[in-house]
């Protein structure tokens, strides 16, 4: 029983280090939403929206994950490595 407690706790804490080491760098958040303005519309790409909107996004480091907002909208999210543009809300 002791020993699961031994494994469970250093497999938890190999996680939590493996977190912050790959949190994605606002370079990369910035990457992936040029990347992705792009791949959503290709006319936007070429007039280099994604770009600006990439320039004015703001950082947030949460240690183990990351985000980046644009007027306080968040834009993108971030943990392991791995940076997720999400989707604008359509105005209703």
């Amino acid at each position: 029983m002791a020993r699961t407690a031994v494994v469970s706790a250093v497999i938890a804490a190999a996680l939590t280090a493996a977190a912050f080491v790959l949190n994605p760098s606002p370079e990369r958040h910035r990457e992936r939403i040029k990347e992705a303005v792009a791949e959503r519309s290709p006319l936007a790409g070429a007039l280099g929206l994604g770009a600006l909107t990439a320039f004015t996004s703001t950082y947030h480091p949460l240690g183990v994950a990351s985000y980046t907002t644009v007027n306080g909208r968040t834009v993108s999210v971030g943990a392991f490595g791995v940076v997720l543009v999400l989707q604008p809300e359509s105005d209703k």
